[in-house]
This record gives C-alpha cells, structure tokens and sequence, in this order.
C-alpha cells in the first residue's frame, strides 16, 4: 500500500503541518479517481426540529428538498449529540447499532435517507446509464460523483442546516455516522469527506468502504470488478483500476483505503467488522485500518481509532453484543465530549494478515 507520508512531489511529509497539506492531496486523489467530485452548492437553508431536519438547496438554478428524521433520547438535556444512520427508519438494514441502545447513551439519532439522494438502479445493470436522485436533478446524471459521493454530499448538506440552526437541540460539534453494508460504505464515505463528522461507525461495509482494494482483489471474494459492475457506488473514474483479466489493477490506485482513514485523523473512528462472513473482507478493512492508523500515530492522537471483530458468527449486518463496550467509549469520548479515547484493537481468528507483506513504509515522527 503506497506511503501516506510521501507527497506528490516525492518529497516526505516531516511536520504535522505539512500533514494538512498531504491531505489535500489524497483528497483529490479520492475524488479524482474514487468517487468522483464533491460540489459546493450556491444555497443551503432549512429547519431542525425535534423531529426533523428540513433541507433546502439550490445550484446551478436548480432547487431540490428532503428531509431526514430525527428521534430524540428521553434522558439527557438539548442540546443532544446526534448519529445519522444512513438510511431511512424503515429503510435497509434499519440501525444496526440498535435505536435504543444509542438513545439510553443520550444520543439522538437522525435516520438519513440517502437513496432519496442517489437511488440505486438495477443491480449488474446501471453501470454505464446515468444516475437518478436529487443530487442527480441538480447536477446531472452523468457526473463524476457515485452514489457514495452523492450521499456524502446529502449529508453535508444536513451537517449544513444543523451547523446553521444555532445548535438549541442537535449540538453540532458531536456528530457520528453509521451505517452497514452498502449503508457502512456511505457512512465511511461521510466520515472520510465531511471534517464536521467527530465519529465514524462503518459495520462490515466490503469493498469500497473501509477494506483496501488492493487486498479484496487478491481475498477474492467480493474483487473490484464483483463491486464495481454491482451497483454504480464508485465514479466511472474508477474503472481502470478494476481486476480485469485475472490480475489486479488497483495496485495502479495512487492511494487506498488506509490513505481515507488517515483522512478522517484526528477524528474519531470506530470500524466494526465480522470475518465470519467471508464476502465482506475483514482481512483486508483490518489491515487499511491498521496501515491508516499510522498516521493517527504520527499525529500523537492514535487512541482516536478503534478497530473491533472478535465476534460470534452471526448474520451480515445483525448487532454483536462484543461491540457494546467499545462502542460506549467511543460515543462517550467523540460525541458527549466524555472520558478518554480507547484506542483499542480487538481482532478475530482469521480476520487479519501480515502487515510485513503490505506495509514497507513507517510512520515519521512528525514535528
């Protein structure tokens, strides 16, 4: 996996402030040949209220609504920490965090329905044909973004309404993301390109959330072309980077995941996975989440990431009660502002491999 710490210049990354600048490199990077471009609309307005976020936006002349629901904690004072769980309340997978075990934390949560935003087509069908959905009204549906990136920018545009609202009952400043599967890679997607994200949650979310591409083409259970031709999560720009013709050709990718988790430092990071469930790639998110760690290191604040899947086997996407605890911590310290960082690393039997066969770089102790 290439190093984090080399600029694009060559040249190595020796400061913390230079660090900021890397980032914005592997930000493009991401963009450019990830998930396509995230726009700044001209207009964004709307409404909190105990029970919804009203959202209005306007762009290249063109206007789109939508809301997202809100469910408030009944312990605890306004104004509440809050995560969105990507989707809808009634929608795909629900919270797989669970709704009251998140409210009796005081933690509000806002159920996001991302497919109003970009709506998935017809599975091994939609790559190549535009894609429909508000952020597809506005900017059309053959631009650059997938439908990851058009769900990070509908977030951005909640995180927008509830920075502007004044804070009197969602507090800006401990925000989380959740979601799992398709919903775990629009979570960590979220996470990745908003900074107003304190927590990111992403649950077993395959290929194109937190597992390196590199090593989901060579595990082989859900390779980059198995995901890539599945549904249009990824911008067209990711196309010659799929295994074609039996090799891999993400090793040609200037960056992979780890890079993206390195993104999110000094924020918070909770990574969720199940290695009984072969499909979903644990080897590969555990060892991103290992190599993105590294820059956690570097900036002094490792404790910030935690990584969790020693697990009973159980089915993709249900709730596993090890979780519990480190969750706790986690949403203690990112989102009520309480407690320490657990930093904690807690992998399964067959859920990791060697970091020495991915990993020929170290960290620099940055000044």
């Amino acid at each position: 996996m290439p190093n984090p710490f080399t600029k694009l210049d060559g040249t190595s990354v020796f400061t913390k402030a230079e660090w900021h600048c890397r980032r914005q490199e592997i930000r493009k990077q991401a963009e450019k040949y990830i998930y396509g471009e995230k726009p700044t609309p001209d207009v964004v307005t709307g409404t909190v209220t105990e029970n919804k976020v009203s959202v209005h936006v306007e762009a290249q002349g063109k206007k789109i609504d939508f809301s997202a629901d809100i469910v408030l904690p009944s312990k605890g004072e306004a104004p509440f920490p809050a995560i969105i769980n990507v989707g809808g309340k009634g929608g795909f997978g629900g919270i797989t965090l669970g709704e009251s075990r998140i409210l009796d934390q005081g933690v509000a949560v806002i159920y996001y329905n991302h497919n109003e935003i970009g709506r998935e087509g017809t599975a091994e069908q939609s790559r190549g044909k535009p894609n429909p959905g508000k952020f597809y009204d506005i900017y059309g549906g053959n631009h650059s973004a997938g439908l990851l990136m058009a769900w990070a920018w509908g977030a951005s545009r909640i995180l927008d309404v509830i920075q502007a609202s004044g804070g009197d009952i969602i507090d800006p400043t401990g925000i989380g993301v959740t979601g799992c599967s398709r919903n775990g890679k629009g979570a960590f997607a979220i996470g990745v390109f908003d900074d107003r994200i304190a927590l990111t949650i992403p649950h077993e979310t395959s290929t194109a959330g937190v597992p390196a591409y590199r090593i989901a083409d060579v595990l082989g259970k859900e390779r980059t072309d198995h995901n890539y031709f599945g549904l249009n999560w990824l911008s067209n720009n990711f196309e010659p980077f799929v295994f074609k013709n039996n090799a891999s050709n993400a090793v040609k990718l200037p960056i992979d995941t780890h890079a993206l988790i390195a993104m999110m430092a000094p924020r918070g990071l909770l990574v969720l996975e199940n290695p009984h469930q072969a499909q979903m790639g644990a080897p590969a998110g555990h060892t991103a989440t290992a190599a993105g760690a590294e820059v956690y290191k570097a900036l002094g604040v490792e404790k910030n990431v935690s990584y969790h899947s020693k697990v009973a086997e159980t089915a993709h996407c249900s709730y596993k009660n090890e979780y519990t605890d480190l969750l706790a911590k986690n949403i203690a310290r990112f989102l009520k502002h309480e407690g320490e960082a657990p930093g904690e690393f807690v992998v399964g039997s067959g859920g990791s491999l060697s970091m020495a066969d991915w990993v020929d770089w170290q960290a620099p102790a940055l000044e």
